[in-house]
């Protein structure tokens, strides 16, 4: 027998002073009433109370018994309505991790919209291209474009995303197209120099084997939207993400190249530490985002 509904008919019996009135407030019979504090009884090894026809008389051990038990039956009635209003409702203060450029076009942009739904959410973004440790700075959650994920961590994918080559029309005029990832030699690469960034070189598949072309140019920096700005400049060819570059595809502004040997799509993802319960302002924040980034044509017309 379910032991909350035994301590729930214990108290109920006391609170209206009948099993008659228990068995009302929980739609079942006296007699169930009655099998549940016999059943509890039996469980806790002593008489909780005295039960005659007219009366219900609580033992010593029944009142202390009692005290814990509205105790108990109070909490999960908080804790109930707590996780019920955050369907609906958000607050606190939402800490948030992303790539510093994804982060100021993609993410940030869209906070106001979401305050404007939870006014009693303040959210705070911290952008770096660094792949930091969310739990020990703080953040209740980060923004991630691809990699591993901690397995103690929640990866909820946002958008998909891919990496291309890519130049201006008027750079290829010059240059002419690489047909071949050998070619990427004879081409100006611009290289980004973060550590652990492509300054090894760019990445791509050749079958099912990934391959790593080294690359050079005359300007490398660690700082993606000036490697983006560089390349919209004609001033040679980048390796970018699809997020920075659709709008301008679309346009005619850039042009892909090696599209062959581009490796798979991977994940924009949200992520966050494992918990029982996820709090309301990280779980709509994502849903939120998941909402814009699913609409039609949104990477065209922000990039």
């Amino acid at each position: 027998m379910d032991k909350l509904a035994q301590i729930e008919a214990f108290v109920d019996a006391v609170n209206t002073g009948s099993l008659a009135k228990a068995a009302l407030r929980a739609q079942v019979t006296p007699v169930m009433i009655g099998r549940r504090i016999d059943a509890l009884e039996r469980r806790l090894g002593v008489r909780l109370m005295h039960r005659s026809t007219r009366r219900l008389a609580l033992t010593e051990e029944g009142s202390v018994y009692l005290d814990y038990c509205r105790k108990l039956l109070s909490e999960l009635a908080d804790v109930e309505t707590l996780i019920n209003e955050g369907r609906h409702k958000a607050s606190g203060h939402l800490v948030v991790s992303a790539p510093a450029a994804f982060g100021r076009k993609h993410v940030a942009p869209h906070a106001p919209a979401f305050l404007a739904r939870h006014p009693e959410v303040r959210v705070s973004f911290g952008l770096t291209d660094q792949v930091i440790d969310l739990v020990r700075l703080g953040f209740d959650m980060g923004v991630r474009i691809g990699g591993a994920i901690d397995p103690n961590f929640v990866a909820v994918k946002l958008a998909s995303n891919r990496r291309v080559v890519c130049a201006t029309p008027s750079y290829f005029e010059r240059h002419g197209i690489p047909r071949s990832l050998d070619d990427l030699s004879r081409h100006n690469c611009l290289a980004f120099n973060l550590q652990g960034g492509q300054q090894g070189g760019w990445h791509f598949r050749v079958g099912d084997k990934p391959v790593m072309v080294r690359v050079a140019g005359n300007l490398e920096c660690n700082d993606g939207e000036l490697l983006h700005r560089w390349t919209s400049e004609g001033l040679g060819l980048s390796w970018r993400s699809m997020w920075e570059i659709q709008g301008q595809l679309a346009r005619g502004e850039l042009v892909t190249v090696l599209d062959e040997f581009a490796l798979p799509s991977y994940d924009i993802m949200a992520v966050y530490p494992q918990q029982r319960h996820v709090p309301a302002k990280i779980r709509f924040f994502v849903e939120h985002l998941k909402a814009i980034y699913s609409g039609q044509d949104y990477w065209v017309k922000a990039s």
